[in-house]
C-alpha cells in the first residue's frame, strides 16, 4: 500500500528540485543560504539569456505561492528557459515538480523546457508514474535538509563549473 504524502509540509521551490538532481550538497548548501550563485558567470549568463528569449511571451516570471517561479505561462502550457541541456534530467524534473504542484491547486497544464541556445525544445507531460517521483523526492529533500551537515561532495566532471566548486575543493 502506497502512503500518501502531505504536499503542504514537503512542498518547495523548484531549484531546490532542480539542485537535488544535480548535487545533494549543493542543495543543501543553497538551503541554508549558502549561495554563491551571484559569483558565477554561468548564472549570469542563464539570467540575460532568460531576459533576452521569448520577450514577446507574456506572461513571464510567474510566481506561485511565492515558493514557485514559472518562465512562462500561457493557455496550456508552462515553459522554462534553460541555457543548456547538460543538465536535462534535473530541467525535466523541475518543470514536472512545477506540473504537479500546479496540479495539487487545481490547474492542468503541460510544459515545454526551451534551450534557445541550441534552438532546442523538449515538451512535457506529467504521468502518475512523474508524480510518483516527484513525492518521493519531496521526501528525500526534506531528509537532505534535516541533516545537520552537507551531503559529501560528488566529485564529477560538471564540478569544475560549479559556483560551488571553491567551496567544495579549495
Amino acid at each position: 500500500m502506497e502512503t500518501e504524502i502531505d504536499f503542504e509540509e514537503l512542498k518547495t521551490n523548484g531549484v531546490k528540485i532542480n539542485y537535488y538532481f544535480i548535487c545533494k550538497r549543493k542543495l543543501w548548501l543553497f538551503d541554508r543560504k549558502i549561495s554563491m550563485e551571484n559569483q558565477s558567470d554561468k548564472v549570469l549568463m542563464g539570467k540575460l539569456l532568460h531576459e533576452e528569449s521569448y520577450k514577446r511571451d507574456k506572461p513571464k516570471e510567474v510566481l506561485i505561492d511565492n515558493l514557485i517561479s514559472i518562465d512562462i505561462v500561457d493557455i496550456s502550457n508552462i515553459r522554462e528557459i534553460k541555457y543548456s541541456d547538460k543538465m536535462q534530467t534535473a530541467d525535466k524534473m523541475q518543470i514536472l515538480y512545477y506540473l504537479y504542484y500546479l496540479k495539487n491547486l487545481g490547474i492542468q497544464k503541460k510544459g515545454i523546457i526551451n534551450y534557445p541556445k541550441q534552438r532546442k525544445r523538449e515538451f512535457i507531460e506529467l504521468t502518475e508514474k512523474d508524480e510518483k517521483e516527484i513525492e518521493k523526492t519531496l521526501v528525500e529533500i526534506n531528509k537532505i535538509l534535516k541533516n545537520t551537515k552537507p551531503p559529501p561532495k560528488i566529485d564529477v566532471p560538471y564540478c569544475k563549473k560549479c559556483a560551488y566548486f571553491e567551496f567544495c575543493y579549495v
